[in-house]
């Protein structure tokens, strides 16, 4: 497993007091990556990059993701610009719609979500290039925009993507793509064919796929609350589960039975496809299964946002996927 990527998700719940140790614990382990999450109401993704890449000495830093609508491009492109010069190597932003409702919320819901998407890292890639930008586009407004301060190596941009649009839209223009929790080795081998086809329409030659999933591990083999948590993520999308073949069906349980009642009712192999749990074994299993699928990252997303599970992965699931 030497050339996938291990990440770890700094959850936007943790308190930003914890963010160093937690880094620092985090690179001391062996992770390759952290990640950060630039949700709504909480704590900035942007500054806290800054204290990490400042505060470790290899650890990569990740944002997943920036919403393409809340920044102009330039101001992006240059806080971009000032990591990526002093750790170069060292940062990968990532971008994406931003949650619906809370962009309608804050007044950034754009005309179009795609466009927006698509204009934005296309400005701010052709801004860090050092290129005189000019675009009248849907979103993106420019004219004559260039830079006096670029980066020696623009880092790879990400498009955060679940559906069939979002992915040919990052395989058309971005560097990588970030797929959400409850993306099965199913899914992913699925929506690296979906990005292949986005490639091929401009020539791109790569595109690295990180996987977020939700991780807990315990010793006993316990995964209730893992039921609990992927239930959950199911009541807002089940569109990851057609690749498994299982959508219908879990709608079908949420319908009838409610959270609770679907936690208590799906089947074990869905628990081990959407899910790296259980026990140190069965974790390292279904992580395996993930490198399988074609995995370039696989990002431990702490369940519930518990800070203890850094402590468990680094104590029984690191010696495994590492050895």
């Amino acid at each position: 497993m030497s050339n996938v990527s291990l990440g770890v998700i700094f959850h936007p719940k943790f308190p930003p007091d914890m963010l160093i140790d937690y880094a620092c614990r985090a690179e001391a382990a062996g992770f390759d990556e952290l990640w950060l999450w630039e949700d709504c109401f909480w704590a900035g993704a942007l500054t806290s990059s800054a204290v990490v890449l400042a505060s470790t000495e290899r650890l990569k830093v990740c944002i997943g993701l920036l919403p393409a609508t809340v920044r102009n491009p330039l101001f992006t492109a240059m806080e971009i610009t000032t990591l990526a010069h002093l750790y170069p190597g060292r940062f990968i932003p990532g971008f994406g719609h931003g949650v619906e409702s809370w962009m309608k919320q804050i007044g950034a819901a754009p005309r179009s979500t795609m466009k927006a998407l698509e204009e934005t890292v296309i400005a701010v890639r052709a801004l860090m290039q050092g290129e005189n930008v000019t675009l009248q586009g849907d979103h993106v407004h420019l004219d004559q925009v260039q830079m006096l301060v670029v980066p020696e190596e623009v880092p790879p941009l990400y498009i955060g993507a679940i559906r069939e649009k979002t992915l040919r839209l990052s395989g058309r223009v971005g560097d990588g793509t970030i797929f959400t929790e409850l993306a099965s080795p199913a899914y992913v081998r699925w929506a690296r064919d979906i990005i292949a086809q986005g490639m091929a329409e401009t020539g791109r030659s790569n595109n690295q796929v990180a996987v977020f999933t939700q991780a807990k591990v315990d010793p006993s083999g316990s995964r209730d609350a893992v039921r609990k948590s992927l239930a959950r993520a199911m009541a807002w999308s089940t569109f990851h589960l057609q690749p498994m073949g299982v959508a219908d069906e879990a709608s079908a349980l949420i319908r009838e039975y409610g959270e609770a009642g679907t936690a208590q009712r799906m089947p074990d192999v869905w628990v081990d496809e959407l899910s790296v749990s259980g026990t140190p074994e069965q974790a390292a299993t279904a992580f395996q299964h993930l490198v399988d699928a074609g995995a370039n990252s696989i990002i431990l997303q702490p369940l519930d946002g518990d800070p203890a599970c850094l402590d468990e992965y680094i104590r029984y699931l690191l010696p495994l996927v590492r050895g």
